[in-house]
């Protein structure tokens, strides 16, 4: 089964999806481009845990405007 959540990492909105080999990045757009990122996900990384995962790798681009990883609703 697939698993597909948006986000939005500190203002960069992207997309996780786990396909049971492992997760898959991708930096997305308002038109429905997408972009695959070369950012390993440990298979141990659950659906419940990828916000923190991701907000431990990119904090460092934390601005007021947005200061936490958020979980986009579709």
């Amino acid at each position: 089964m697939l698993a597909r959540i948006r986000l939005d990492v500190y203002g960069t909105p992207m997309l996780a999806e786990h396909d049971g080999a492992g997760w898959r990045l991708f930096e997305t757009s308002t038109d429905g481009k997408r972009r695959e990122l070369n950012i390993a996900v440990p298979d141990f990384i659950g659906e419940a845990e990828i916000d923190q995962y991701l907000d431990d790798l990119f904090h460092e681009a934390a601005t007021p405007a947005h200061p936490c990883v958020l979980r986009v609703r579709e």
